[in-house]
């Protein structure tokens, strides 16, 4: 455990050290505490394009002193609008707006006058762009600048291209595509949404051995021109003809007296901020070759991948020039063999490559991705080989940190489903799907996800960002839009302002919080959160009951697809009121942290009015709750709305709906994600695996069992004849319903939170086995280091390996143990417990369990176990 620690910083590695005192930026001297994460820099103001370099050292209770850490080092961009001598440059040439256009070419020549010591390429573009000098790549990043609230936030990107410069002549060559800035994008066809015209911003900066220094950006001695992206279009695909190359376009020596002009036009609005990402970057993460070629009764020859995939393939192919070849993309395959492209709507999701002859050619589209797992091939010359095309996995890059299995395959698929459920559509915003006219940042599924996304991956810088564009599209009257970034339209009543979605402004940075620890995102984001909660508070009026507005509901809840339910779906009024609760209670705790005392006070006593309102209108006295629905009770208990006296009976009355219904639930996306923790924390943990285990309509192992290797949005997205639900909303690929992912990870592989100790600087380890699991594991890789838990049962004992990170703290829960039966290391817990590392012990009960106090460390308990019955 640490006891205190001290940080230097400097902008020059070689000042660290006692040998050049008064040399360092900042040195926080001794500081006594035990924080080892989110540290803030105390130090002076920074400069723009500086690296500092930073190291650390501890020191433990005993006063032992760690060694200083090896140097590391983070570099600011450009901080202030000053720092932009750049203009914005355009290609001057009239183009048609209803239809995509060619993708521009621009390029500029410039001259290196010695040997470099850094060099730093800062650009941002209206569309994408992809960069190069002197004819190499820059960087590994796709879909830049990425997608914001363009009309209010733009990202730019910055790149050490010190190592693509050479004395003499070099150039910089910029190709762009229509992206989400100006293609169509949303349900009607809509295009141009943040403008028509693509557009250029790039600076970059040199600075020789010398220490002398030049810019170069983008001005008029820039030329443009087109080439062979003769359209590309995130929906609908790219059509790229090779004859159209222009080899070397981007290297000093080419030739381009027929390009264009371009004209230079005037700043942003002031309203637009350029910033520097927060969040990693999308890019291509994995290849996937395909398992087999299949023949349709169509006719077509179809490549399966093995898994439902986000990206492109990589084609590779040989033959006489000008002969196209197409790849329709599509998910599944429809009863009779074909492939199923009917759930695509509006979007194409179909690349055409036209071939210049010679030798193999190879192609990979540059501003389009689909949502697939078949790819139909046409006009391929010869017959086509499983290595003619090669799957190309694109998402935002973030570390993976969680890991999650267990002894049932089935479960351990619908994991896998899970993750690749996110990876698909954590494709720089948290989309809805990636495959359809849509491909939206939906800000309930959002919402639903996050706790589950956060296992998972880091999302933390992630959802930074995507909430930042929140915060930027709300409405001034408080109201969230569906969709984020906004590219629907509304005002603050109409396609904004429904419970459940706008609620993503409240519930995901608490849920980042708890996660991560960092203070300041709920500081960043707490006027959205409060703005929102005051739009529903005026919903609400005097009855403190939200009864207005549109709302989605229980979205896609059983109940929906099938009539003959009873009580058919959760009346929305009480769906709403309920999350004005919670919204208001997750203000009240994000006002406590941030030390606002009076807003706590006001938004605690909110709580409770609401908590009051809702007891009154939609509970019995006998704790029967709205239409009975599971998703009435779920939303009630999850959000503590009911009295301590009725909670065990609406629990009981959930548990008989569910039994009623053969072990199936029949909850929606705002039900689902809290129906099993209900469960669980109300006594019912067998009724939780039942659910979690049930195989066929409606669970979350039927899609498994239909061979699914993502999450569909529909309970029934493939019917049990084979046959297809509403074409018009069908995603294969839908992460909503992986909000259980949350569950397994706490419940079964028993690794929790504690808010009152966010980022894991406290857990409870709580393994609760059940399902006829024989064992599990479940790890994450948190901010102080691994905490795994790992459990089996053998034999007639459990066994329990537990690693706490370094400087952190743990709670341990022996599910069914009794304190003198349990070993640690094979050998009975000691009577000194601090010699084993635990700094408490003690029975819950003649048969509830242990708990255990522990630090860091790994740990392994062994103690004589009864399986539990399946239910």
């Amino acid at each position: 455990m640490q006891f205190a620690y001290q940080l230097q910083v400097t902008t020059d590695p070689t000042q660290f050290g006692p040998a050049k005192p008064g040399v360092l930026l900042w040195d926080s001297g001794r500081v006594t505490s035990d924080e080892s994460a989110h540290v803030s820099y105390g130090g002076p103001a920074l400069r723009s394009a500086t690296r500092y370099y930073w190291r650390v050292r501890v020191w433990d209770r005993t006063d032992h002193e760690s060694p200083w850490s090896a140097p590391a080092f983070w570099e600011t961009a450009l901080l202030a609008p000053s720092d932009w001598s750049a203009q914005w440059i355009e290609p001057a040439w009239h183009e048609a707006d209803s239809i995509s256009q060619p993708s521009p070419f621009l390029r500029r020549l410039f001259t290196v006058r010695g040997p470099v010591r850094t060099a730093r390429l800062y650009i941002t573009s209206h569309g994408l762009y992809e960069a190069q000098l002197n004819g190499t790549r820059v960087g590994d990043a796709v879909f830049t600048p990425g997608w914001t609230s363009y009309n209010k936030r733009l990202q730019y990107q910055t790149y050490d291209v010190a190592n693509a410069l050479h004395t003499g002549a070099n150039a910089i060559g910029v190709m762009l595509g229509d992206g989400w800035y100006r293609g169509h994008i949303g349900f009607n066809g809509q295009r141009n949404v943040y403008g028509k015209t693509l557009g250029l911003l790039v600076q970059l900066h040199i600075v020789y051995a010398d220490g002398s220094e030049d810019t170069v950006r983008s001005d008029s001695a820039w030329k443009a021109a087109t080439g062979p992206v003769l359209s590309s279009d995130i929906y609908d695909g790219e059509t790229y003809d090779a004859r159209l190359e222009q080899p070397s376009w981007a290297m000093a020596g080419f030739d381009d007296a027929a390009w264009h002009s371009v004209r230079v036009v005037g700043p942003p609005p002031p309203t637009v901020h350029l910033i520097a990402p927060v969040s990693p970057p999308v890019r291509r993460t994995q290849e996937i070759v395909p398992i087999t070629i299949l023949h349709t009764p169509a006719g077509e020859t179809v490549f399966d991948l093995g898994q439902n995939m986000v990206g492109w393939v990589r084609l590779r192919v040989r033959g006489p020039a000008g002969t196209v070849v197409t790849l329709r993309h599509a998910e599944v395959l429809d009863k009779a063999g074909n492939l199923y492209t009917a759930n695509l709507r509006r979007a194409a999701q179909t690349d055409h490559y036209t071939l210049k002859g010679g030798d193999e050619e190879t192609f990979e589209p540059h501003f389009t991705f689909h949502g697939f797992r078949y790819v139909g091939v046409s006009g391929y010359p010869g017959v086509p080989t499983l290595g003619s095309i090669t799957g190309i996995v694109v998402r935002s890059d973030l570390p993976r940190t969680g890991d999650f299995a267990t002894s049932n395959p089935l479960i351990n698929q619908l994991q896998h489903n899970i993750v690749w459920g996110q990876n698909g559509n954590f494709l720089d915003v948290p989309t809805d799907c990636p495959q359809r006219d849509e491909r939206l940042g939906w800000t309930g599924d959002a919402q639903v996800f996050s706790r589950t996304a956060a296992f998972n991956r880091n999302v933390a810088g992630f959802f930074t960002k995507w909430l930042g564009d929140l915060a930027a599209d709300q409405h001034a009257a408080g109201s969230v839009p569906h969709v984020i970034p906004n590219v629907l339209g509304g005002d603050s009543t109409h396609g904004a302002g429904s419970a459940g979605w706008s609620d993503a402004a409240t519930v995901i940075p608490w849920n980042m919080y708890v996660a991560y620890g960092d203070r300041r995102l709920l500081g960043a984001q707490y006027a959205s959160m409060r703005l929102w909660v005051e739009f529903m508070r005026r919903q609400a009026g005097d009855s403190y009951l939200w009864t207005t507005g549109d709302h989605f509901g229980d979205w896609l809840a059983y109940a929906t697809t099938r009539a003959d339910y009873p009580g058919a779906t959760t009346s929305k009024e009480l769906i709403a009121t309920a999350y004005f609760a919670h919204s208001t209670d997750i203000l009240a705790r994000a006002a406590g942290v941030l030390g606002r005392a009076d807003d706590e006070r006001e938004y605690r006593a909110l709580f409770d009015k609401i908590r009051g309102a809702f007891q009154h209108e939609f509970v019995t006295a006998s704790g029967r709750v709205g239409e009975s629905t599971q998703t009435a009770y779920v939303l009630a208990l999850a959000f503590d709305l009911l009295p301590d006296s009725l909670r065990a009976n609406a629990a009981s009355r959930l548990v008989a709906d569910v039994r009623a219904h053969g072990n199936h639930l029949t909850t929606g996306f705002l039900g689902t994600p809290d129906l099993a923790p209900v469960l669980s924390s109300t006594g019912h943990l067998d009724v939780a695996y039942a659910l979690l285990m049930q195989e066929t309509y409606p669970s979350w192992l039927y899609p498994v069992k239909h061979g699914a290797t993502t999450i569909w949005e529909r309970w029934d997205g493939i019917k049990p004849d084979g046959s297809f639900q509403d074409p018009g909303m069908n995603s294969f690929n839908h992460y909503a319903y992986g909000a259980i992912g949350d569950w397994m990870y706490r419940v079964i592989g028993g690794i929790n939170l504690d808010a009152a100790h966010p980022g894991y600087k406290h857990s409870v380890i709580a393994p609760q086995p059940g399902g006829g699991l024989t064992r599990a594991l479940a790890s994450i890789e948190t901010s102080y280091g691994p905490l795994a838990s790992s459990w089996q049962i053998l034999r007639g004992e459990l066994e329990l390996d537990v690693t706490v990170p370094p400087n952190t703290t743990a709670t341990l829960r022996l599910p069914a143990a009794v304190l003198a039966q349990v070993n640690e290391g094979r050998r009975p817990l000691p009577s000194d417990l601090k010699s084993a590392g635990i700094h408490a012990a003690r029975q819950d009960g003649e048969s509830g369990g242990v708990t255990l106090e522990v630090g860091s460390g790994a740990y392994h308990f062994t103690y004589p176990y009864a399986t539990p019955l399946k239910s």
